[in-house]
């Protein structure tokens, strides 16, 4: 008996809890368990937190898209672009020093490269022979022009004597005929011999004579007179309207004069504006063609940035509007400030090599981007210096709505 009490009691518990015991008549009631009870309130508690948290966030969120987002568009679709310089020669030759190199920067006005000037220099010493001689020639235009002159008026001066010997002749011829007549009536009386008669008769005939030689005198200086006028009014046609150095033919003479000397200036090339040396493609002893590209010039300190923008984000962009930039090159620490001046006049599908050819059959929309440029504040540029085509990242306030 013992034995198997020791055994029950020796067993172990079950691992079913027993229920609790009603609580006899006179006994206080046990009090209830709260353990379970607490962590479900104290979930409740963190659930309406967490919700409270999101909420509170969603609605920062929602407002500050509405004061602040809904106002801005940006795009990382942005690089720096320049109008750049390209440097060519004018004329053609040999170079014979090029002191320009690539990322070198440069004034307007310094020296980029030099060309031979000795085949320019021959033909500007021949050219001012040239016109030398072409003054000295419209020299003696103006001389021959007053020569002619001179003779025009002498020969008007032979014909007036030509005249006035006519006039002499005219009345000798008269006198004559009147002494004829004369002795013509007195010789039927006998007074006048017949050697009289006959003196007056070739007296006559001698003036008459001498008038039509006047006369023959008279016409050829009337016809003197009228070539040595037409010699003057084509001496006086080369030389018309100007003085010698305003003259075609001087005139001519200095424009290839002129010519020249600008030919032998242009054997020194210059850079064009202020920047940077890129693509540098000379070397001496190169012999380079009018026309050729050398390098290329880029105003790094009027740089601007063409940002692409879909088409939906044009809708309220315009002129005038504000923008604030950062660069991959110095990070979101440096913004640049600038100014929308301009909209593209096609997307770069567009004006594309080849363009899209969209009237097909199996034609997919594509939404497309259309460049914006940017004109950027020139401190903050000469301060932070950019490149031609880094990236940018761009953003524009379109709450400003000025043309």
């Amino acid at each position: 008996m013992s034995t198997s009490m020791d055994a029950r009691v020796d067993a172990p518990p079950s691992p079913l809890r027993p229920l609790p015991r009603p609580p006899a008549a006179g006994e206080a009631e046990p009090p209830l368990a709260t353990g379970p009870a607490r962590g479900g309130s104290r979930r409740r508690r963190l659930f309406l937190m967490l919700g409270g948290v999101v909420a509170l966030g969603a609605i920062v969120w929602g407002a500050d898209w509405l004061l602040v987002g809904s106002h801005h568009i940006s795009t990382d679709d942005a690089y720096v672009n320049a109008d750049v310089a390209d440097v060519t020669p004018l004329v053609a030759g040999p170079i014979i020093s090029a002191p320009a190199t690539d990322t070198m920067p440069v004034k307007k006005g310094d020296v980029l490269v030099v060309l031979d000037p000795s085949d320019f220099k021959l033909a500007l010493a021949q050219d001012e022979a040239a016109l030398g001689q072409a003054q000295r020639r419209v020299q003696g235009y103006f001389a021959n022009r007053d020569a002619d002159t001179a003779t025009t008026a002498a020969k008007g001066a032979d014909v007036q004597r030509a005249r006035a010997q006519l006039a002499s002749a005219e009345a000798d011829v008269a006198k004559a005929q009147t002494d004829l007549t004369r002795r013509q009536k007195l010789a039927g009386d006998g007074a006048v011999s017949g050697d009289e008669l006959t003196i007056a008769e070739n007296r006559l005939r001698e003036t008459t004579a001498a008038v039509g030689a006047a006369q023959a005198a008279l016409a050829e200086a009337q016809a003197q007179q009228v070539s040595a006028a037409g010699q003057a009014r084509a001496a006086s046609a080369l030389v018309e309207g100007a003085d010698v150095a305003n003259n075609p033919e001087v005139a001519a003479a200095q424009a290839k004069v002129d010519q020249d000397r600008l030919n032998l200036t242009r054997t020194v090339i210059r850079a064009p504006i202020d920047g940077v040396i890129a693509k540098n493609t000379t070397e001496i002893g190169q012999r380079v063609e009018t026309g050729a590209q050398l390098m290329t010039v880029v105003p790094i300190q009027a740089a601007y940035v063409d940002a692409n923008f879909k088409e939906g984000q044009l809708r309220r962009m315009r002129l005038g509007q504000s923008v604030v930039l950062t660069s991959d090159l110095y990070g979101g620490a440096v913004k640049f400030h600038g100014t929308v001046v301009g909209l593209a006049g096609g997307t770069g599908a567009a004006f594309a090599t080849i363009p899209a050819q969209n009237a097909t059959g199996n034609w997919i929309k594509i939404v497309q981007r259309l460049p914006v440029r940017i004109e950027l504040d020139p401190k903050e540029l000469a301060a932070h210096p950019l490149r031609v085509g880094l990236s940018m990242n761009v953003d524009v306030d379109v709450a400003q709505q000025a043309d």
